[in-house]
């Protein structure tokens, strides 16, 4: 099996019934999480009951994408405490979110940890980061394994170097937190969802992820289909892509 499942969609806070940044990817076995925000387990549980993946890649320690790690920590820990680590995979200040909201066990208990800017394999996945803009540290992800080509902008402003995660992939998912014009203002840390067609050029579909709570989503899907000539899809929870 070969599968992208979206875990949350939304940026900031999760609107009823949805989550925020998650997404859950499966190859051939090796099962990885992409981000895990507010809400985001319990979607996750919804397909690994237990919680069964092999390893988290985290792009950057907002809560709204890494505080669920946290609770995936517990239920690791207390279901099935003779599983091997997890890998976690992710800039050094995620583990201090972790350690602030739970101190023990330690999150090396449960996770082996890497600096995501060093990773260059993730089981099947050949990896390439890319230090996109953002309040904090935040970094691009494009994984690629045989037939498998795909990346992901954690939270990003407008970047020229979208291009290099984009280029060639078969699915580009980006933040697309606001609608309507760019604001004016610079530095620019969110993308519109213009932007974020801008940014998949080079790609064959486009994810839309990361909506600000309460935006209606076919705008958003309007907008970058204006500026993205390949199949442009809003996350939503639960939607299962073939990879």
């Amino acid at each position: 099996m070969r599968s992208l499942t979206v875990l949350g969609s939304c940026g900031a806070w999760p609107e009823p019934g949805r989550a925020c940044a998650g997404f859950l990817i499966e190859y051939d076995g090796f099962r990885v999480v992409l981000d895990l925000g507010y809400a985001a387990l319990p979607q996750l549980l919804a397909h690994r009951p237990h919680a069964e993946v092999d390893a988290v890649v985290v792009t950057h320690h907002h809560p709204d994408h890494c505080v669920d790690v946290s609770a995936l920590a517990r239920v690791r820990y207390y279901e099935t405490p003779d599983a091997p680590r997890i890998a976690l995979h992710s800039p050094p200040g995620v583990v201090d979110v972790l350690r602030a909201i739970e101190p023990s066990p330690d999150p090396t208990v449960v996770f082996d940890l890497h600096d995501l800017a060093d990773t260059t394999r993730l089981g099947p996945f050949a990896v390439e980061t890319v230090q996109l803009p953002h309040y904090v540290t935040n970094y691009g992800v494009r994984l690629t394994a045989p037939g498998v080509s795909l990346a992901y902008t954690g939270d990003s402003g407008p970047s020229a170097d979208h291009a290099k995660l984009a280029e060639g992939t078969d699915l580009f998912i980006a933040d697309a937190t606001l609608q309507g014009p760019a604001p004016r203002t610079a530095p620019r840390y969110v993308m519109t969802a213009t932007e974020a067609a801008a940014a998949a050029r080079g790609a064959r579909r486009l994810l839309l992820t990361h909506f600000w709570p309460g935006s209606d989503r076919s705008i958003s899907v309007a907008e970058a289909q204006a500026e993205f000539t390949g199949e442009v899809m809003a996350a939503t929870e639960g939607l299962t892509l073939p990879l």
